[in-house]
């Protein structure tokens, strides 16, 4: 296994809120991890949430006595929502501090993936690792938790409307927003030529996906180099939010 992490503030903020985790060794009973948390709720708030959200979240991993990887995630994110939740009831200058979540773990040739907001995760499946010339893919695995998404389900507005949309950063689901959060989660098979990449809104609102899969593959193996073009290319295309990417080779 192989994984790269970066984190950029962009062009348009004077903090960075994002925040990333990633552990290709054991933690707790977890073969590995990688999380990317994307804050919001004012200077300070945002950039305390994501934080204190991915400290908490991989302490909670570490001390949980769970064994199946969903139920691992599944409590620990209620702890970790319950602690910073409560935080913002406390210290009246977190009023309204939330973050996103996207975590994952590979557990053999099976993925299992967490995820509350907006922030994704995308297999990218490239067949010219075992074939010459072979295709490429690009499957976004988690669902956003956002306004804009829901008025695409229900038909308010097309899915090439959303990018441009007044309110695309309004998000329906954050850890640390309401006393308790529902996550999703999902399970994935790998296979050979997969690419993980997880990743904050402000790569997916600024890059293309077919522009993120072009990246990832002209890289090769050399995934370092697919996260610093992904968050130059973030940058060329106007850089408006923070930017983090976890990319992890299997």
């Amino acid at each position: 296994m192989k994984s790269f992490s970066m984190t950029d503030v962009g062009l348009k903020r004077s903090m960075n809120q994002d925040y990333l985790f990633c552990e290709e060794n054991e933690i707790g009973n977890l073969p590995n991890l990688f999380v990317v948390a994307d804050g919001m709720g004012g200077h300070r708030a945002g950039d305390y949430a994501s934080r204190f959200c991915v400290k908490m979240l991989t302490e909670a991993i570490e001390q949980s006595t769970e064994v199946e990887p969903v139920e691992i995630f599944d409590a620990a994110i209620g702890e970790t929502n319950a602690r910073l939740y409560h935080q913002t009831q406390v210290h009246a200058e977190l009023e309204g501090a939330g973050t996103t979540l996207v975590a994952a773990t590979i557990v053999g040739d099976t993925m299992y993936v967490a995820n509350v907001g907006d922030s994704r995760l995308y297999v990218v499946h490239d067949e010219s690792a075992e074939f010459e010339d072979g295709p490429c893919t690009i499957t976004q695995v988690t669902e956003d938790h956002s306004l804009v998404e829901l008025m695409i389900r229900t038909g308010e507005i097309k899915r090439e409307e959303a990018r441009n949309h007044p309110n695309k950063n309004v998000i329906t689901r954050a850890l640390g927003a309401a006393p308790k959060v529902e996550a999703d989660y999902f399970e994935v098979e790998l296979q050979e030529g997969d690419k993980i990449l997880l990743c904050s809104d402000g790569l997916t609102n600024m890059v293309e996906d077919e522009e993120i899969k072009e990246i990832v593959r002209e890289s090769g193996d050399v995934i370092s180099v697919a996260c610093r073009e992904l968050i130059k290319r973030a940058n060329a295309h106007g850089g408006l939010d923070n930017i983090a990417v976890v990319l992890v080779k299997p």
